[in-house]
C-alpha cells in the first residue's frame, strides 16, 4: 500500500476533468507530509 493511496482514492472519486489542490490539501488528504525535495529537481 502506497503512502499516497488515500490521495489516489480521493482523486479517483472526483468527478471532474481537472483538479487543483494545494500542497496543504494534498498532505491533509494523504495523511502524510509531502517531500518537497522534488521541487528542486530540474528536468533538462
Amino acid at each position: 500500500m502506497s503512502k499516497y493511496s488515500k490521495l489516489w482514492e480521493y482523486i479517483k472519486n472526483q468527478n471532474a476533468d481537472s483538479l487543483k489542490l494545494s500542497y496543504d490539501e494534498i498532505e491533509q488528504i494523504a495523511g502524510v507530509p509531502i517531500d518537497h525535495s522534488f521541487l528542486t529537481y530540474k528536468n533538462v
